[in-house]
């Protein structure tokens, strides 16, 4: 047989014999036989390098290695959802749902695995990237380590371009043997087949990915309606019919009381599964009626998951910690036998504050029931006074902080007790921790771990001595798991990080009762933080959203001067104390104060990019149009979002008249 010809053949049946074995659990063929045919491909493959390997099943094995993941900006943004708890709250969310369209919807129910979110952009049929979920905005690409799925289609029968959204996970066959081969190896296991998919799909080696047997569920076509698919039940059907792994359970529900028949049905079987799930998803089926519904700033308004009431076991408690957050917080800690729940091994639990633990009684010695708040938070929630033997040993709050050995205190309208040690080693640790994350400067290769080893190593001190790590380069790249690469990656997020508008710094230096939101209203109402330091109280309650504590608490911040003195050091260190959309920018356009919805494709401009640039005139950017709405922005193939505006005689902009807004140019009439 030409070899040209067996090549094709052989990637046929091998890609064949995938499905059989990954997606359908029935193998047809030997692991012997199998071995063969991917031996002979890969022999033949190397014979002839002239013929495109990117889809052949021989590049899911793996190999490639990669000092870092690049980032890759999703198109649209990959939103969480909003959560209810009991057959009431999908009630209350159907009752929301026909209030805004005004009939009753069809929905369509699907399983919620519990694994890590993936977006997959295909190119002429083949795999252009795979993106992790990330922040939601912009996540790692891991293109090399998502090629090694045996249960992704490497090629689809489809040359116009498409993004799909899915979860990879490992299953709990797969989850079992990895561990037991972790242990045979002297190795620690996973906590749970969840932190193992998560572990694995990020992984530099992509050969190490590909031997953990990841699987994928599609259950998202981000760009349906360029394929004329006008719902989400038939989006399911065409992704099947492309030869992507749909999650068998969902389900097509004329109302709410179907949902919840498709809820309590699974509720009994999810531990039956072959994987685990955290939840289900309910989704309004129709896409003109989810645009009509829109989104909040974090999530659609169009679907819910339902989340399973926290499992609960008894374990005992051997003994009670104490560790100290960044605000000083001292928190009780139950040191627990290991007994595993909802996944994963649990072996610490929280108790809140001395009240819990007093007013539930909870000893040392104590048998006590353990539960996973949302199935993340482990937490005592009672003890079993029945099973004592009395030997158990009274709860005693401590006197002094467990890191600097100060005295700690409590207000009378705090439940928990403080550290107010201004030089507390744990507050000192915890906040350039803080500091670092995600949310706040956003500083990567800073995690805990990281700055936890610097901090013990001497290398952090306090947070400015981030903006100092330059003059510790032989320190770090000497330590173990560090090099040059690594060492420049936090020196390049650093020095970015320097850059950040005024509401991150002012989140990240971790002020009392200041969240994200709050910092952002500071940081747009006085536009740098010279005038923030020298508002008073009475400036601060008269500011929407500001209370009297949060306001008590920002003076309080401004009036140390051990604060005073770091946020000079960041200044000279080359920090940015300014909020980027300065009044200057948008006080003559026409959207400030200005309420505005998006509707229909942009050309020019992603969902992401034009919500950050009106929010930067002062916009606020709606998901729903109401007779409060001031401008609707509208690209191609627009929904009903529009035609609800012309009823009412809202402004309508287009894009080319949005582009000449943007630049500078006045608006016609």
């Amino acid at each position: 047989m030409d070899e040209i010809k067996r090549i094709h053949e052989l990637r046929a049946l091998i890609e064949k014999y995938n499905y059989e074995y990954y997606a359908l659990d029935n193998p047809s063929v030997s692991d012997a036989y199998y071995d063969e045919l991917m031996k002979e491909l890969i022999a033949l493959e190397n014979k002839h390098p002239e013929i495109d390997k990117s889809t052949s099943p021989t590049q899911r094995v793996g190999g490639v290695v990669l000092p870092y993941f690049n980032k890759i900006v999703h198109k649209r943004p990959m939103l969480s959802l909003g959560n209810v708890f009991s057959i009431d709250e999908i009630r209350a969310f159907d009752k929301r749902v026909r209030q805004e369209v005004g009939y009753e919807p069809e929905y369509v129910c699907e399983l919620k695995i519990d694994g890590l979110s993936i977006s997959i952009e295909y190119v002429d049929g083949k795999i252009n990237y795979g993106a992790t979920r990330g922040d939601g905005i912009s996540g790692e690409d891991v293109t090399n380590n998502v090629k090694t799925i045996a249960t992704l289609p490497l090629k689809v029968d489809e040359k116009n371009t498409f993004e799909v959204r899915g979860e990879v996970f490992m299953s709990k066959k797969t989850f079992a043997k990895i561990n037991l081969q972790k242990e045979k190896e002297g190795e620690e296991g996973f906590a749970n087949a969840r932190n193992a998919a998560a572990g694995s799909l990020r992984q530099l080696d992509s050969s190490i990915a590909a031997k953990r047997n990841l699987e994928v569920f599609i259950y998202y076509l981000v760009n349906a309606k360029d394929f004329n698919i006008n719902s989400q039940y038939d989006s399911l059907k065409w992704l099947e019919k492309m030869g992507f792994r749909v999650n068998p359970n969902y389900r097509l529900c004329k109302n709410i009381d179907e949902v919840i028949e498709y809820v309590e049905e699974f509720s009994k079987v999810r531990d039956d599964l072959p994987y685990d799930i955290d939840g289900l998803v309910i989704k309004v089926n129709d896409f003109a009626m989810q645009e009509e519904l829109g989104f909040t700033s974090k999530s659609p308004k169009w679907a819910v998951a339902f989340k399973f009431p926290a499992v609960e076991v008894t374990t005992k408690l051997k003994d009670i910690i104490f560790t100290v957050g960044r605000t000083g917080k001292i928190t009780p800690n139950a040191v627990l036998e290991p007994v595993f729940i909802a996944g994963s091994t649990v072996q610490r639990a929280t108790l809140h504050n001395e009240d819990y633990v007093l007013d539930k009684d909870i000893r040392i010695g104590d048998y006590v029931v353990i539960r996973k708040a949302g199935d993340i938070i482990p937490e005592v929630v009672r003890s079993l006074p029945e099973k004592r033997r009395g030997n158990e040993t009274k709860f005693e709050m401590i006197e002094n902080c467990p890191a600097c050995n100060e005295p700690i205190s409590r207000k009378d309208s705090q439940a928990a007790h403080f550290c107010v040690n201004k030089y507390c080693p744990a507050k000192k640790m915890e906040g350039i921790i803080h500091f670092a994350s995600r949310n706040a400067m956003n500083i990567e290769g800073l995690g805990e771990k990281i700055v936890e080893q610097f901090y013990d190593l001497g290398i952090l001190k306090s947070i400015d001595d981030i903006y100092l790590l330059e003059t510790k380069k032989d320190e770090i790249i000497n330590l173990e798991g560090f090099g040059e690469k690594s060492y420049q990656n936090i020196i390049d997020s650093v020095n970015k990080s320097k850059s950040n508008s005024l509401e991150r710094l002012l989140f990240g230096l971790g002020i009392s009762g200041v969240g994200e939101k709050m910092a952002k209203v500071l940081a747009k109402t006085f536009k740098n933080i010279d005038a923030l330091k020298e508002a008073t109280y009475e400036d601060l309650i008269d500011i929407p959203d500001v209370g009297d504590i949060t306001a008590s608490e920002i003076v309080t911040f401004f009036e140390d001067v051990v604060n005073l003195e770091l946020i000079i050091r960041l200044k000279e260190l080359g920090v940015n104390m300014t909020y980027l959309s300065s009044e200057e920018e948008f006080k003559e356009t026409i959207f400030n104060n200005k309420k505005v919805v998006v509707t229909g494709t942009l050309t020019k401009f992603s969902r992401n990019e034009i919500k950050s640039l009106l929010e930067g005139l002062n916009a606020t950017v709606s998901g729903s149009v109401s007779k409060n709405t001031d401008y609707v922005i509208v690209g191609e193939s627009p929904g009903s979002k529009y035609d609800k505006a012309l009823k009412l005689g809202i402004k309508i902009i287009n894009e080319d008249e949005l582009t000449r807004l943007l630049e500078g140019e006045e608006s016609e009439n």
